[in-house]
């Protein structure tokens, strides 16, 4: 596949490859102007994908602790079943919320090629 024709800003050539029948790349096509725009309006929605991955691991050391604790008799086990559960319910919220996050970015990205397959069979009659 050949690469992108367009001119960076600072001079360079774009090392982007060229969509398939276009002599740019998404970035650069200037009949994809509209998706760019929409791709940019959302920016930074994506954010907080390495939150969840601190959480499990805040939440693995303090169930160590609950269990180092029990083991040596200064948490009772009852307590400590009760606090397990609650970690177990605020794991599975962030399970629920991963899930969420990958079925809207799987949406977008859909949308994204649908609405480029439509672009391209408008462009060349197909």
């Amino acid at each position: 596949m050949a690469l992108c024709s367009a001119i960076r800003k600072d001079g360079g050539r774009c090392r982007a490859q060229a969509m398939s029948e276009s002599a740019y790349c998404l970035n650069h096509a200037p009949n994809a102007e509209e998706l760019r725009k929409r791709r940019a309006s959302k920016g930074g929605s994506r954010a907080g994908r390495g939150r969840p991955m601190a959480e499990v691991h805040t939440i693995k050391g303090h169930l160590r602790e609950l269990a180092d604790d029990v083991l040596e008799h200064r948490v009772e086990r009852g307590d400590a079943i009760a606090v397990n559960q609650l970690y177990q319910t605020v794991l599975k919220a962030i399970t629920t919320e991963l899930r969420i996050h990958e079925q809207l970015e799987l949406v977008e990205r859909m949308e994204a090629l649908e609405e480029a397959l439509a672009q391209r069979k408008t462009q060349y009659g197909a």
